[in-house]
Formats: structure tokens, sequence, C-alpha cells
């Protein structure tokens, strides 16, 4: 009896030894889908990543190149293949209906301390869905002006601050004392009309869509939200001191312009300062200059890049950690000069080298505080209200080919009828 006992035991323990986790079989591996795309932007992140393996060899980071271009649909297919990557970056306005789905992590309970004290709670509402958070946000892009210095100063215009912005009435009276034979005070890439109208117009308290006691989106376009709009509309149809040309065009497509002395100003993200940087001629002076300000000031609407952690990762908590050490100050620091955009975390934006006069780093900063999720958040439905109802609707307003009256028809029936069929 005690020889089969002793046999029954051991044999109890070599199943427990088959069933245990097998550490050596090599480090956790976590694929790292990356949407850097700028050199400085990827070089920075893949140092970051090699830092970590170097580390952490009980976890390797496997890094990914994705690309912003095709990132909703290339995520949408892997997720239901069950082939998505570990750990996402995406846009915040991109997480609504990858949340929704159960494609993503929460990551409330995942993420340490020092991590969500660090990054103000309105930007953690970005990737905040149902009281849960779905990514990690963790760079942000305000809307700025990029100016020919010259130009302005020829016209001898008041030179906006961030403590004394242009209003949209006197931005559009500058624009107007910049123009002449051939030339135009401002150039509005316009190719994707939508975040741009909808982030800007929140300074002038515009918000478009709105959360009634049921939680169900309505679209309503109020006369807030048509001040924008109709600025941008003016300059090009009854002003002309905004050409028609650059409206189906990329922010990319008008820098030859600017150079040019064609267009006294572009309003584009804060990362398109690398590219001035890079492609301006000899003896081109340029400066960044605050987006117009309205009744709400300087507030503008952003959708920060975001890391998250896909729901089919079997490795969470590792995950979470990799991003805590990705998201540290320092690092924070790191990717943003990469990407010339603005870290969201409170003690990286204090950093000197994001308060150098130089490239227009102090500006941007300056606006940071002001920055607010973008309208269009957490709207199920955003994406094919935007491609099918927004973007055609807003394009042939700024064109001319509809007025003011059929625009607000257009974006509240149509988009509400869009918007209905995801809330019921």
């Amino acid at each position: 009896m005690r020889t089969r006992a002793t046999a029954l035991v051991v044999l109890l323990l070599l199943l427990a030894g088959c069933t245990a986790p097998d550490h050596r079989d090599g480090p956790v591996t976590l694929r790292f889908q990356s949407l850097a795309w700028q050199q400085e932007s990827v070089t920075a992140t893949k140092d970051l990543v090699k830092e970590w393996n170097t580390t952490h060899p009980d976890v390797k980071i496997e890094y990914v190149q994705g690309s912003w271009d095709s990132v909703h649909d290339q995520l949408l297919t892997a997720f239901e293949g069950g082939e998505a990557p570990d750990i996402i970056h995406d846009a915040s306005d991109d997480l609504a209906d990858f949340a929704h789905g159960g494609y993503l992590a929460d990551l409330t309970a995942l993420l340490p301390a020092r991590l969500k004290a660090g990054i103000p709670r309105g930007t953690w509402d970005t990737a905040t869905f149902d009281n849960r958070v779905y990514g990690v946000p963790f760079l942000q892009e305000p809307r700025v002006l990029i100016a020919d210095s010259a130009r302005l100063r020829a016209a001898k215009v008041r030179i906006p601050t961030p403590e004394h912005p242009w209003s949209w009435p006197e931005f559009r009276e500058v624009t107007r004392a910049l123009s002449g034979p051939g030339r135009y005070g401002v150039a509005w890439p316009l190719k994707e009309p939508v975040s741009a109208t909808l982030n800007l117009s929140l300074s002038a308290g515009g918000h478009l869509f709105h959360r009634g006691a049921d939680g169900k989106v309505t679209v309503r376009f109020t006369e807030a939200d048509a001040v924008v709009p109709r600025t941008i509309h003016d300059q090009v149809t009854v002003d002309h001191s905004a050409p028609s040309a650059t409206l189906g065009s990329g922010g990319s497509d008008t820098l030859p312009g600017l150079f040019g002395g064609r267009y006294a100003m572009v309003p584009l993200g804060f990362s398109y300062r690398q590219q001035v940087a890079q492609q301006a001629p000899e003896g081109f002076r340029w400066q960044v200059l605050p987006a117009p300000a309205g009744a709400d000031g300087l507030t503008q609407g952003v959708s920060p890049q975001t890391l998250s952690v896909s729901a089919d990762c079997p490795h969470k908590e590792e995950a979470a950690r990799f991003l805590d050490f990705l998201l540290r100050p320092r690092n924070m620091v790191r990717l943003a000069l990469g990407d010339w955009m603005l870290p969201t975390g409170t003690e990286a934006l204090k950093d000197p080298a994001l308060h150098t006069a130089e490239d227009g780093w102090a500006t941007g900063t300056a606006l940071a505080g002001r920055l607010r999720p973008a309208p269009a958040q957490s709207v199920r439905g955003y994406a094919e209200w935007k491609d099918n109802v927004a973007t055609p609707a807003y394009q042939e307003y700024y064109s001319g080919a509809i007025g003011l009256t059929e625009l607000r028809e257009r974006l509240e029936k149509d988009g509400n009828l869009v918007l209905a069929r995801y809330q019921r």
C-alpha cells in the first residue's frame, strides 16, 4: 500500500509538471504594430523597443511596421481573422467601433498609477468608452498656421500670439489684406475636410454631435457650428483670398505654393513643421501662428495617437508593462520630438526641448492646455457618416456648389439616418 501511494504521488507530481507553464521555451513575444512613419519617429520607436528588449529578457517586443493609410481596414481584417497584433498603435477617433466590438482589451486595471496620473483626465476621455479605457493617448497634434514671415511683415498685419490670437473675423480680414493678383492670403488643404472643420469649430463653441438623456447621439448644426465653415467658404467664394484649387489637396501639396509666395499661410497639423524645415528653400523665413480663436478662445479638438492592447493578447499584463516603459516622461518626449508633435503627459510637456522658439515649438506647447477631445470621439458610426455624408457635403459647400442651408440639412437629416442604425 505504501509503495502504491508513493507511486501515485510521483505520478501526480509528473502530471502537474506537464500542465505547469514551462518558461524554458523562451521569453514571451509580443507583436507591436507601430504607425510611426517619419524617419526620426521610426528611429526613436525602434530604439525604445531595442532598449526594452535589452533590459527585459523575459518579454520580447517584435516591431511591426503599419501604415496610417490603411490601418482601420487592416486592423478590422486582423481582428476578425484572429491575427491582430498584441500592441496596437492607432488614433483615438478610430477606437470606438473596435472597443464596442470587443476587439480591444480594457486597460483600466492594467495600467500603473503613474501612467494614469501623468495624463490629464480630459485626455483619457478620448480613449474611454462606457467608463473603460481602451487605449493610452500619448501624442497629440494641434492645428496651427504656418506663415510666410516676409509676407506678413510686408503687409504690416498684426502678428497673433497664443496670448492674443486672431479672431475668426480678424483672420478673414488679414487674409484679404495678404491677397493680390495671383497671390492668396491662405490656402486650405481640405482633402479630408471633416476633422479639420469639427476640431477648429470647438473654438467657436460648435460641437455638432449632441448626446441625449437616453445616451443616443444626434447631429445638430448650430450657428456656432457655422462660424468656421462660413469663414472658409467666404474666403474661397466671396473674398477670393483662398484658392479653390487646394480644397481637394493634402497638406504637403500646398507647401510648394507657400515656399513660392503664392500662399501667405497654410493651416496645417503641428507635425508638418518637419516637412517645412526640411523642404523650405534657402532664405525662406517661416513662423508658426496659433489658429484663430472664437467664443471659446483657442480651444480645438484633437484625436490623440493611442496605444492599445488586443483583446486576444494572451499576455496583457506584460503588454501593459511595455506601455508603461514606452510612455515614461523622457521616452514620451523622445517620441514627440521624433514625430514633431506634443506629448500628452504633463511631465513630458515641461521638457525644455518643447519650449524653444526654434521651429515654433513654444507656440504649439502653449496650445496644449486648450486641446479637447474631438467632437466625434465617442460617436458610433462616425466613420460612415464622415465618408458618405459629411465629406461630400463640406466639399460641395466650400467650393460654392451648395449653400449653408443645404449643408445643414444634409449633415443633420442624412447624418442622423446613418447614426440611428448604430444606436438601435
